[in-house]
């Protein structure tokens, strides 16, 4: 592990090519990251993910995927997770709390059987964003709630059941993308509500959580920072450390979103600098995943640490 470098990396099809097998042989990202792209049944991506493993000679290898449920489903060529959406279970969790225990834990454990299936150890779940009237639907039905504390009570769940089937989770979009009026995938949303508003609201959902990873949001916090993204911003770092008190692995949201207004190799740098752990690279450009693998630096030992703790939860 010590020799691994701190992105993740998404590649461009449904087998390793030439290419993509000699760029993780000499860059070794820490992980990979899979979409419907590289999904076309359970027994190619088990060969696929057999494969990434056999490259590192790592049986834990972190590979993980956006299986969220709704309208994010990676696994759509195997099954249809349409329907169960975070908002769905929401509402059940509001209206009666004895049949979402029950069909929640069984929609995860359904999940999580997949994920094992195909070779993948790590969910980027639960959202933890909430849900505003008037913001983007980018993450709309995506959230479980408007109400922080039904969110935060959720995502423990969520979190614990999938650690109980030795899957990972990376809370996501913290500090909080709920507020935003466009989608961060093509602009760059910009939010003016005041810290102390933020602190009881959005952020709260996003407090104490128990998962090693947690993934930051492309937006600006314009009373905070106005110059720069969650993702590129020192202060909103040591907010989510100090405040939020998230003391683990922080992962950039995808470099290649258009939020980010510089070029792939300055996106790189300043996510680095900001404080963020590991840069997460999804589209498989490869010119651009050479890009950020050269600007990666390997691995912290607080990186390899924490590393070290996740894997015990998979054995």
């Amino acid at each position: 592990m010590i020799n691994r470098r701190s992105f993740i990396t998404g590649l461009k099809g449904s087998k390793l090519n030439i290419k993509e097998k000699k760029f993780l042989k000499r860059f070794k990202p820490w992980g990979i990251i899979l979409f419907s792209r590289n999904i076309k049944n359970i027994y190619q991506t088990r060969k696929l993910t057999n494969n990434i493993r056999k490259i590192f000679k790592d049986k834990n290898y972190p590979i993980m995927i956006d299986q969220e449920g709704g309208k994010i489903n990676r696994l759509e060529n195997i099954i249809s997770f349409d329907n169960l959406t975070s908002e769905y279970f929401g509402d059940l969790y509001i209206k009666n709390k004895k049949e979402f225990n029950a069909l929640y834990k069984l929609f995860i454990d359904n999940t999580s059987y997949y994920l094992e299936c195909i070779g993948v150890n790590i969910n980027t779940v639960p959202v933890l964003d909430l849900r505003h009237k008037g913001s983007s639907n980018v993450i709309g039905n995506r959230s479980f709630s408007k109400d922080p504390k039904i969110v935060s009570k959720i995502g423990d769940l969520c979190i614990n059941h999938f650690k109980s089937n030795s899957i990972g989770t990376i809370i996501k979009h913290i500090p909080g993308h709920g507020l935003a009026k466009v989608d961060s995938h093509y602009f760059t949303p910009t939010i003016d509500k005041s810290s102390s508003y933020l602190k009881k609201r959005d952020f709260l959902a996003f407090k104490n959580k128990n998962t090693f990873f947690a993934m930051t949001a492309h937006i600006k916090f314009k009373k905070i920072d106005s110059e720069n993204t969650v993702t590129h911003s020192k202060k909103m770092i040591q907010l989510i450390r100090k405040e939020i008190k998230f003391k683990n692995i922080l992962i950039s949201d995808d470099l290649s979103m258009k939020s980010l207004k510089s070029s792939i190799k300055k996106n790189t740098i300043k996510t680095f600098k900001s404080g963020c752990n590991l840069a997460l690279h999804c589209n498989g450009n490869f010119k651009e995943m050479n890009i950020v693998a050269e600007n990666s630096p390997k691995l912290s030992s607080f990186v390899i640490k924490k590393t070290s703790q996740f894997y015990k939860i998979l054995s």
